[in-house]
């Protein structure tokens, strides 16, 4: 089921032809690709990270805005890399008062975009999992199809799309 998912979710983000397109499919397909309790979509906003879009079984932080020095999503866009946290109060990258009010304990976070991450794609649970390599494979390969989708809308993509992303 989740890989008939990811294929779908392939074939919805081939279409995609602006920056809130992308962040539907991504908030439309993550969740279930992941197993999860919830999905973030995060766009970089200069030195900011802004959280655009979610599905999630209780409000995330949709709308709002964290330094990227403040929060995982922040620190997987800037060291190019996902981040895996079985135990959200056990890591220096969160800001763990952040995390209370949404009852999330474990959570991955993958960048989106090279050579340099313009967003990233979070996947949460309410309790504490460690998530497998086959859920972690499945994100990565869901933000590998949004790093494509953006290299096809370039030069337009980030910047003048951002914008609009942000009002959908």
């Amino acid at each position: 089921m989740d890989d008939a998912r990811l294929e779908e979710a392939r074939a919805r983000l081939l279409r995609v032809s602006s920056l809130p397109d992308l962040v539907a499919a991504l908030r439309d397909t993550a969740r279930t690709i992941a197993g999860a309790d919830g999905i973030s979509v995060v766009l970089r906003d200069g030195e900011f990270c802004h959280y655009v879009a979610e599905d999630a079984i209780r409000p995330l932080w949709k709308g709002r805005r964290f330094r990227l020095q403040d929060c995982i999503s922040g620190w997987v866009m800037l060291n190019k890399r996902p981040a895996v946290v079985p135990y959200i109060e056990g890591d220096r990258r969160l800001p763990v008062e952040a995390y209370l009010a949404t009852a999330m304990c474990s959570l991955v976070m993958i960048p989106i975009g090279v050579p340099e991450p313009v967003a990233a794609l979070g996947a949460y649970w309410s309790a504490w999992v460690e998530p497998d390599d086959a859920t972690v494979s499945r994100l990565q390969s869901l933000a590998d199809m949004a790093t494509a989708a953006l290299a096809r809308m370039q030069p337009v993509a980030c910047g003048a799309l951002l914008e609009p992303a942000l009002s959908a």
